[in-house]
């Protein structure tokens, strides 16, 4: 969450992506709508130093990239929504908690096969890299 939708918002997700793995995504694929943030060419250096693999929809076509869009909806509704925050720093920390302590780890998702995307994620390792 910023200030300002940009390059350098869209930047912090990998590297996030990142630090959450012990540093390794290589071999990721980031998918995004084709907004300026992701077409910057910081984020695709950024992308690119890490071993991550850009993947954008068509330009006006929100269905290409609906994970995403339904994670912003169920956010909204499920959580912002219900909450009063009185400063964007709380709204912040609220809104991270919320993803890495309950939709990533605990909150099924139909995507998912209604597991958790860290169950999925860990479920989807190839035997080389669950050993």
């Amino acid at each position: 969450m910023s200030e300002h939708h940009d390059a350098a918002l869209a930047v912090a997700a990998p590297r996030m992506a990142a630090a959450t793995r012990g540093g390794e995504v290589r071999g990721v694929i980031f998918h995004s709508d084709r907004g300026s943030e992701y077409t910057a060419e910081a984020f695709a250096a950024a992308c690119a130093r890490l071993g991550v693999t850009q993947s954008m929809g068509r330009v006006g076509c929100a269905l290409d990239n609906a994970a995403a869009e339904a994670l912003n909806s169920t956010l909204k509704v499920e959580f912002i929504h219900r909450q009063h925050f009185t400063t964007r720093e709380e709204a912040r920390q609220a809104i991270a908690t919320w993803i890495t302590e309950f939709s990533n780890t605990r909150r099924r998702h139909s995507a998912c096969g209604w597991q958790s995307p860290i169950d999925y994620e860990h479920g989807a390792a190839t035997p080389a890299e669950a050993a």
